[in-house]
């Protein structure tokens, strides 16, 4: 295996001091600051095939999110979007990161929307793979949509976590249907299941995942039963690169993207499913790279 196929190879660990937890990340390159914000089932490795080529020309700092990966929780504690924003403005607090983009994904761009709520100044501009957002309303529950969703619900099952994480075969079985599911390329999870299956049966790190679904169900079920609420638009520049074969949140779902970004833009990938970043990494990172190089 290459480098960019294994979690523990040579890339720069580091650990800061976040609120009561040490926050892991990686940070490769040099240049202005990329903060890479990974979805679930992921944690930091989701970004190994956009890493080495956004170091190129950035300073990039992937971290797990509180939970995830390296980047314990303290206790019982389930994190929604305005938590993990906290953690991240500390994290550049403690990295001496003025000024950063974001790069986010699924969970992360919850967390991406919440930074640049909280913080506009500090955010140069955000890139979104697909891109939850406000605007998808009931849609999450619609009649030929609602079964893609079931792990939503199952994830907050306080017996979940055992079931899934009896063994090593059964975590197997649970994270390999979705991810290969979720994704639409042939093969472009070939040899990353085992990995991300590793990585959840670490202590805690499956619980941590299920626990980002209870801390923001509330906020899910009235998306549900109020349809979407009125925000103001976050102004800092979005671009959004959405796989056209997404079967979580499809690409039809952008039209009200202009309803809750004051300058953003829609681009499709026609070739991808959910994990953009992973299926066409090269045509994820030029565009990355393209975009925030028009930022100071």
């Amino acid at each position: 295996m290459t480098r960019d196929l294994l979690p523990g190879g040579d890339w720069r660990h580091g650990h800061a001091a976040v609120g009561n937890v040490e926050m892991h990340y990686v940070r490769e390159g040099t240049g202005r600051a990329l903060i890479l914000l990974h979805g679930w089932p992921e944690f930091w490795w989701g970004w190994h095939r956009n890493i080495p080529s956004l170091a190129r020309g950035f300073d990039v700092i992937a971290p797990d999110l509180r939970g995830f990966g390296d980047t314990a929780r303290a206790g019982n504690e389930a994190f929604g979007p305005d938590d993990h924003a906290r953690d991240i403005l500390a994290l550049a607090d403690g990295l001496g990161l003025d000024r950063f983009g974001i790069v986010a994904h699924d969970v992360g761009a919850y967390v991406a929307q919440s930074i640049a709520r909280a913080a506009p100044a500090r955010v140069t501009g955000l890139f979104f793979f697909n891109g939850p957002h406000p605007g998808i309303g009931r849609r999450w529950v619609a009649p030929g949509h609602v079964r893609e969703i079931w792990y939503q619900s199952f994830n907050q099952q306080p017996w979940a976590e055992a079931l899934v994480g009896h063994d090593h075969e059964t975590c197997r079985i649970f994270f390999e249907g979705m991810l290969r599911h979720w994704a639409h390329v042939p093969g472009a999870l070939d040899g990353l299941v085992a990995p991300f299956v590793d990585n959840f049966m670490k202590p805690g790190n499956i619980a941590g995942g299920f626990a980002w679904y209870r801390a923001t169900h509330a906020a899910r079920m009235a998306l549900v039963r109020d349809g979407p609420p009125d925000l103001p638009k976050i102004g800092a520049p979005a671009r959004f690169f959405w796989g056209r074969h997404d079967p979580i949140i499809p690409p039809e779902w952008s039209d009200t993207v202009p309803d809750y970004f004051a300058r953003a833009t829609v681009e499709i990938a026609e070739g991808a499913g959910h994990f953009v970043h992973l299926e066409v990494p090269e045509a994820a990172n030029a565009r990355i790279a393209e975009f925030f190089a028009a930022f100071p």
